[in-house]
This record gives structure tokens, C-alpha cells and sequence, in this order.
């Protein structure tokens, strides 16, 4: 496929536009010096409209938009949980997360795991999410972007990588999370329309002189297990979606982890200006997450129909793209670029964050402004230095590695998941233990971090290298289930038999408040009934 004079207008149009955005909210007033709470939390005055866009510019990338499309083409719609559940565990987040970590001025998940325990397990995570977020999480966002941009192009996909990379370094390293946050509402608006356009021509393809409604009908009626949301055992993908668990098991672990643990994404609600204005950036995320089924897996299960026996699933979305008529492939392929580069510097940020913050400042004994501290100006340019160049470092290794770890699988998507699993059950018990449970201690939490890691690998271990043939048999989101219980069990085992001194526990429940607004409940209420609608539907 080869891009048109315009389309390659419409794209250079977004890149120097969205750039020139980024630097423009960069910008400082006269007289004052960027320092970290400006550079990692935005001031700490983000808008709900900018979290909540931010939100889910930071989670759809091109793992969410040409994986997860890929998944629809292999799977079909049971994927779509991935995204439905995802709404309903923002309510969550809002509701009972956000009054604990605003209340104490938590500004990374580290932080958190310092004050609630002690600071071995602090530097233990901090270490853990930056191999993470480098080595998994930003290698498949611009391996998966180079491929969306290689098929659309035709570009060598090697220079599409470094491409992708580069831009979103630049595109952030002045403005740090303001530069992102703030531009993201233009970000998901793109993504919104150019996924919307391309979900309306796929089902018009298919509708032919009928429309869209037509469409849609036709392609259930051609595909119709691809419109499962719950599998049964006997489908072939049970293993990647294993029926009711997606519901009740521990697709809630992953969930709860990722939008309740994870920096990348609730930094941007630790950066609200207030805690009623974070909670309805996260109800206004939820309401998006709703959508994002319609964008991403509807393409890639119309793909069954239009482009059938692709060499890979990931293929799905980009060929799909295929079909736009000039100046609307431009418009489509500038907002999956815009997703790309969303995520990539997003993520970046996050890397530098937690870098900066969690690992560099507490060895160096810096206090910083981000921790509302007086730090001295020359420590906090000094800071915000160092944040750069660990952003640079960070996708620098992520460009030199995705090819080694990708580069040979069908689905990205699932591999992002499935990897993630073997830490997202111990991450979930000690912060629910860490939040809820006072007499959880930092050994305990330990052990329940380590154990979630060390019985996923005996789970997963292949029955042809020694393991168990019957456990590598199990879903891997029933293994997060039962792998949370056990890491839970020795969590709590371990902190009732070594309690720890009352002093060491500094977050405090003093001024928190679960009560939410009229509003908030409102649409949490709405968002609930959309979801028994689809599933009741699509049962």
C-alpha cells in the first residue's frame, strides 16, 4: 500500500501540529525554573478531561490496537473483555484507590510501598516495573507501531521503529507529563474518529449497498463464533479466554493491577488538581473504555470476512486499513500514529519518573519537590536532567530489543498478558494488603511479590523442559487466580508470624473520605447497566 499526496499531507500535518502543541503547554511562566513536581506530576493540576484522555491515550497503543484487533481476528469478541472490565475497575480505582493515595500525597507506586512498609521493597519494585516497563510494555508498543506503519507504508520496519521512538522522546523530553497529559485529549479525539471511520467502512464493505446496519448483521451471521464473549471449553481459544473466569477470576487481578498499581497509568490521576476532579477524569475514561471495543476488535473480526487467511492476526488491523479511500487513509493512519506516540511517551515518562524518583533521588538522599518538599533549585533542574537522560536510555534499549522479543509471534497481545501475569497477582495482593489490611508487614509483602513470580514460572513451565504437563494446561488467567490466593496466604502467614512496629506503617487514613458525588455515582450506575446490557447480549 502506498500513501497518496495527502495522506502523506494529512500525516506530516499531525506530526508538526502535534509537536508544536507539546511544546507550546511545555512552556513556563518567566522566572520559573521546571523542577520534578512540574516535570513527573504536571504540577500537579491536571484538569478530569486531561486525565481521563490521558488515561486512555497512555493504554491504547499499538499493542491495544494492532494486537488486540488481531486477537478479534483469531478470537472475535471475548476479547473485548480485556476493555469492558477494564471500565468497571476504574469505577473501582476512583472509588476506593484514589482518596488513600491523594490523601498522602503518593506520586509514584514505589512511594507508597516505602511509607505502607519500608524502603527495601520500594527499590525492589521500583526495579522490577523499570525491567517491565522497558523490556515488555515499551518494546511491544513500538514493535507493534513499526508494524502497523511498515504494512501501511511500506517503510523498512526497522526504521519505522526508531522512527516511532524518536519522535515520542522528542515530543516529551521538555514538557515531561504535562507535554503528555495535556496534548492527549487531541490524541484520543483522532483515535476515537479514525477508528470510528474505519469500523464504518469495514461493515459498509460488508453491507454493500445495504449500509452498515446490514453489515454488522451479515457479519455475525458469517462468523458467529466470533461474536462469543463468554468461550466454552471445547473453543480452541479457551486457554487465552477460559469462559466465566473472564468475569469473576483473575482477569479482576489483572485489571486491578494495571489500572490501580501501575505508574503509567495512575500517575495521571496523582496529578489531578483535586480528588473529585481525578475521579471524574476516571469515570470520563470509563465511559471511553466502553467505545474502544467498536474501534479496536470489530475491524479485526470484519477482517475474518474481507481478508481471510492472513499469515498473522496482527496483520488484521493495517490490512483493514487498505480499504479507506485517499485522504481518509491519512487520517486513519495519523490517528494510530497518534496512539503510538501517546503510549511510547507516556510510558517513557513513567520509566523517567520512577528512575528519577524511586531509585536515583532516595540513593542520592535528595528531596524533592514532587514529595512537597523544599528542594533547592539547583537539586531539582539537577533531577529533571537526570529524568531525560534515563527517558533516552530507556527507549534507546527498548529500540534495541523489541526485534529479539517479538519478532517471532502471532499475537503480541497475549504475550503482553500472559508475561505480565506473573507478577500482577503479587502486585495486587500487597497493595490491597498495603491499603486495607494494617497489620500487613514489609517481609509479608515481600514473600507475596516473590512467591507470585516463582509459582507462575512453575505453572508455565513447559512439560518439555521438565514441568508439569497439567499445570502448563491451565489458563493463564485461572493461574493468576490461584497464584493471587497462594501469594496472598503466605503474605498473610508471614506478616502475622513477623508483625511489624505500628511506626513503620506512615499512611495514614485521617481525612480520607469514600464517599462520592451525586454525579459520580451517576454515571458509575450508567456505565454498570451498559455492561450487563453487552454481556446479557452477547452472552
Amino acid at each position: 500500500m502506498q500513501l497518496a499526496t495527502i495522506d502523506i499531507a494529512v500525516v506530516l500535518i499531525y506530526f508538526v501540529c502535534i509537536f508544536g502543541l507539546a511544546q507550546w503547554v511545555s512552556r513556563e511562566k518567566a522566572g520559573h525554573t521546571k523542577d520534578s513536581s512540574d516535570y513527573f506530576l504536571a504540577s500537579k493540576n491536571l484538569p478530569w478531561w486531561a486525565i481521563g484522555a490521558s488515561l486512555i491515550a497512555a493504554n491504547i497503543s499499538a499493542e491495544q490496537i494492532v494486537g488486540m484487533s488481531g486477537s478479534g481476528y483469531a478470537i472475535g469478541l471475548a476479547i473485548a473483555s480485556y476493555e469492558w472490565m477494564a471500565a468497571a475497575t476504574l469505577l473501582i480505582v476512583g472509588k476506593w484507590f484514589l482518596p488513600i493515595f491523594l490523601a498522602n500525597k503518593i506520586y509514584t507506586m514505589p512511594q507508597f510501598l516505602e511509607q505502607r512498609f519500608g524502603p527495601t521493597i520500594r527499590t525492589v519494585m521500583a526495579v522490577f516495573w523499570l525491567i517491565l516497563y522497558v523490556f515488555v510494555n515499551l518494546t511491544s508498543i513500538i514493535w507493534l507501531g513499526s508494524i502497523a506503519v511498515t504494512q501501511v507504508t511500506g517503510l523498512n520496519q526497522d526504521v519505522a521503529l526508531v522512527g516511532l521512538g524518536a519522535f515520542a522522546l522528542l515530543y516529551q523530553l521538555r514538557g515531561g507529563l504535562k507535554a503528555v497529559a495535556l496534548t492527549d485529549i487531541v490524541q484520543v479525539t483522532l483515535l476515537v474518529l479514525g477508528g470510528l471511520v474505519i469500523a464504518y467502512l469495514t461493515l459498509g464493505k460488508i453491507g454493500g449497498d445495504a449500509g452498515v446496519i446490514a453489515g454488522f448483521t451479515e457479519l455475525t451471521r458469517r462468523v458467529p463464533d466470533h461474536f462469543d464473549m463468554i468461550l466454552s471449553p471445547d473453543n480452541p481459544h479457551y486457554k487465552d479466554l477460559p469462559g466465566i473466569a473472564v468475569l469473576v477470576g483473575g482477569m479482576w487481578i489483572a485489571n486491578l493491577s494495571y489500572w490501580g498499581f501501575n505508574q503509567y497509568i495512575i500517575q495521571r490521576a496523582l496529578a489531578a488538581k483535586s480528588l473529585s476532579e481525578a475521579q471524574r477524569g476516571v469515570v470520563f475514561a470509563g465511559f471511553l473504555k466502553l467505545l474502544m471495543p467498536v474501534i479496536i476488535v470489530l475491524p479485526g473480526i470484519a477482517a475474518v470476512v474481507l481478508a481471510p487467511g492472513l499469515a498473522k492476526p496482527d496483520q488484521a488491523y493495517p490490512t483493514m486499513m487498505r480499504l479507506l479511500p485517499t485522504g481518509l487513509l491519512g487520517l486513519v493512519f495519523a490517528a494510530l500514529i497518534a496512539a503510538i506516540i501517546a503510549s511510547t511517551a507516556s510510558k517513557i515518562n513513567s520509566i523517567a519518573t520512577i528512575f528519577t524518583l524511586d531509585i536515583y533521588a532516595k540513593r542520592k538522599g535528595v528531596q524533592t519537590r514532587a514529595e512537597n518538599a523544599a528542594g533547592s533549585i539547583e537539586h531539582e533542574k539537577h533531577l529533571v536532567l537526570v529524568g531525560r537522560v534515563a527517558a533516552i536510555a530507556a527507549i534507546i534499549i527498548a529500540m534495541l530489543t523489541a526485534r529479539p522479543l517479538l519478532g517471532s509471534l502471532d499475537q503480541a497481545f497475549q504475550y503482553i498478558q500472559e508475561f505480565s501475569g506473573f507478577v500482577t497477582p503479587g502486585i495486587t495482593v500487597i497493595f490491597l494488603l498495603g491499603l486495607f489490611w494494617p497489620r500487613a508487614t514489609e517481609m509479608g509483602a515481600l514473600v507475596g511479590a516473590i512467591a507470585s513470580v516463582v509459582v507462575s514460572f512453575i505453572f508455565w513451565f513447559p512439560a518439555s523442559w521438565g514441568g508439569s504437563a497439567a499445570l502448563n494446561a491451565i489458563p493463564f488467567i485461572n493461574r493468576m487466580s490461584i497464584v493471587f490466593f497462594v501469594a496472598l496466604a503466605l503474605a498473610v502467614i508471614v506478616s502475622l508470624l513477623r508483625p511489624a512496629r505500628a511506626e513503620s506503617n506512615l499512611i495514614t487514613m485521617r481525612g480520607v473520605s469514600f464517599r462520592t458525588t451525586a454525579g459520580f455515582n451517576i454515571a458509575a450506575g450508567l456505565i454498570v447497566l451498559i455492561l450487563i446490557a453487552l454481556y446479557a447480549t452477547w452472552w
